[in-house]
């Protein structure tokens, strides 16, 4: 509780009031939700962590889990705008970012006027991600990078706030272009989105299947989620917290001293220094939706299979005796724990 307090006493007084904010407007957030999304807590707690972060969601789940559903009617309750892309093989680079195109001033005089692309939103919903070659996937990298794009030597500021949620289907990988492992760095968080329970799956085939669907309400303005992205980062965190990130992810990588003797059978690569960055950032974000004014072990700890999943490249061994990310990254977290 002295910790608690001695921290709580870095913030400023409008900070704490801005944190009690966020957790009221992220329980409105999820109260909306639940109107028309059906289960699927996980998923909007760890979307709203990206978003309140400033990071991109990578989601992985088969087709009809209300993925699309779920994204555009998170941009309604926020009022942002939302445009979705259909990645596939023939998409090119300036269908994503827009292109100039030759127009009459109507007085005969004809010049080049850029046409802004679909990226040109606040939520993207870039769905099959992976459908696309190399050429448009790196220009949908610098969107999420630098939050503009290059045309014609031209540079181009994205409308902020600016959040990419990606989606690939695990189950379908013909006409596939693999995203290399760059660019999946670049995702703060991979989501998974599983199937619902019975019980869910009754409640969505009662609501879903009348007449139209509610109308939800505007929670939050583009404004004020700058505000709350700007708050997260304000977040006390202790110095044990800093340790137990930059330890667990030293442990995932096999050629570090640092890492137990059980993971390099299991992994070739371990996670880079961007995983901590986002470890804390994403902690940072879970304290102060729930209401809490500093980071604590256990943000750290609910962020960390998301954040680490698609940053541990796995060997021939690992798959064949069916070893699952999860499964490394859960023992290695319960291992840590208990050593703190």
């Amino acid at each position: 509780m002295s910790d608690q307090n001695n921290i709580t006493k870095e913030l400023e007084a409008d900070d704490v009031a801005a944190i009690d904010g966020l957790r009221t407007a992220y329980g409105q957030l999820r109260q909306e939700l639940s109107k028309i999304i059906v289960g699927q807590d996980a998923v909007i707690e760890q979307l709203s962590i990206c978003l309140f972060a400033r990071g991109h969601s990578l989601l992985m789940g088969v087709p009809g889990l209300a993925k699309t559903l779920l994204v555009s009617r998170l941009a309604e309750t926020m009022s942002l705008s939302f445009n979705r892309i259909q990645f596939t093989p023939d998409l090119m680079p300036m269908d994503i970012t827009g292109t100039e195109i030759l127009q009459d001033d109507g007085s005969g005089r004809r010049g080049f006027e850029f046409a802004k692309g679909p990226v040109f939103a606040n939520i993207v919903l870039a769905d099959e991600i992976n459908r696309a070659p190399s050429k448009t996937q790196a220009a949908m990298l610098e969107a999420m990078q630098e939050h503009r794009v290059t045309v014609a030597g031209h540079s181009f500021e994205l409308d902020q706030p600016f959040f990419v949620l990606a989606t690939q289907n695990p189950i379908e990988q013909e006409g596939t272009y693999p995203l290399p492992e760059a660019q999946l760095d670049r995702f703060m968080f991979m989501i998974g989105v599983d199937y619902p329970t019975r019980e869910e799956e009754i409640t969505i085939a009662r609501t879903t299947t009348g007449t139209s669907l509610p109308t939800l309400e505007n929670i939050l303005s583009g404004e004020k989620v700058m505000l709350f992205q700007n708050l997260v980062r304000r977040i006390p965190v202790p110095d044990h917290i800093y340790h137990f990130a930059v330890d667990l992810v030293r442990r995932t990588r096999p050629q570090s001293d640092d890492a137990p003797d059980w993971i390099r059978p299991y992994v070739g690569w371990g996670a880079g220094p961007r995983a901590v960055q986002y470890l804390i950032l994403g902690a940072r974000a879970r304290a102060a939706i729930n209401g809490s004014y500093m980071v604590r072990q256990e943000d750290i700890i609910s962020v960390a299979e998301p954040v680490l999943r698609h940053r541990l490249i796995k060997t021939f061994t690992a798959e064949s005796e069916g070893i699952t990310c999860r499964s490394i990254i859960s023992r290695l977290v319960e291992e840590l724990s208990s050593d703190a």
